[in-house]
């Protein structure tokens, strides 16, 4: 997702928002129920785009026992069956969700968002989306019930379509470490300051970023402050832009 060398964040967000903008696409946002005043609770949701793994997050999840959803595309997975098989070793913990076939943006029309060209056609998103959910099958893990698209932005009539095809779309509340490329310090302060009923998003695929740093210690922080952490499926989950209202199934 926002990972786009030679940008600053600033930038990006500026820019990002104007073009969002310009061009009507939406950036859908993402709550979930809260768990109140005596046991405040997030989703922790991770991007894998492609590359490799950021293992300081994942076995930070893994030895603090903090459940989170990952969005895992066809890309990421063919380099990381090892880890692949990690996460499904703890189905406690992780859910694998849909994150596309090829990472690009889930716009049904010729579009570029952050310099990345979308899918452009009803056709093409729908290639994106099923291609996703068919490799996650076919590495093992059960049907995807979610999906979130390259850069979180999308246009109405292919969330509608995405929608159709059966699948909730995932936003998100908190930004946490900017398409991973903020800063340690900059990507800590931003989830420890999640709140109760926020989702969060990071990226669990960049691991020579600084963000990744940052990412652990804010999850650490949230923790010590008496937060607990859940997957999308274990709760009521509420978003905008219709992304998780009720749809007819079927093109």
């Amino acid at each position: 997702m926002r990972l786009f060398a030679g940008l600053s964040v600033a930038i990006l967000l500026s820019a990002g928002a104007a073009g969002a903008g310009q061009a009507g696409l939406v950036e859908p946002a993402l709550h979930i129920a809260p768990g109140g005043a005596g046991a405040p609770r997030v989703a922790l949701t991770f991007d894998a785009c492609m590359g490799a793994t950021d293992m300081r997050i994942l076995s930070t999840l893994i030895d603090n026992r903090m459940p989170a959803t990952i969005f895992v595309t066809a890309r990421w997975l063919k380099r990381n069956r090892d880890v692949f098989a990690q996460m499904r070793a703890h189905p406690d913990l992780f859910e694998i969700e849909n994150h596309g076939a090829m990472h690009v943006p889930a716009v049904d029309r010729p579009a570029k968002i952050y310099g990345i060209a979308a899918a452009g056609s009803p056709g093409a998103v729908e290639a994106e989306v099923e291609g996703g959910a068919a490799a996650i099958r076919a590495a093992g893990a059960a049907a995807p019930g979610w999906f979130r698209g390259a850069t979180a932005r999308y246009i109405p009539s292919a969330i509608a379509a995405i929608r159709r095809r059966g699948f909730r779309i995932a936003g998100y509340s908190v930004n946490g470490d900017g398409g991973s490329l903020l800063g340690a310090r900059a990507a800590e302060k931003r989830i420890a300051a999640a709140r109760d009923g926020d989702v969060v998003i990071a990226h669990i695929n960049q691991p020579t970023h600084a963000a990744g740093e940052g990412v652990v210690k804010g999850l650490l922080a949230l923790k010590a402050k008496g937060y607990s952490f859940v997957k999308l499926s274990d709760v009521q989950a509420d978003g905008s832009d219709g992304t998780t209202a009720a749809a007819n199934v079927g093109f």
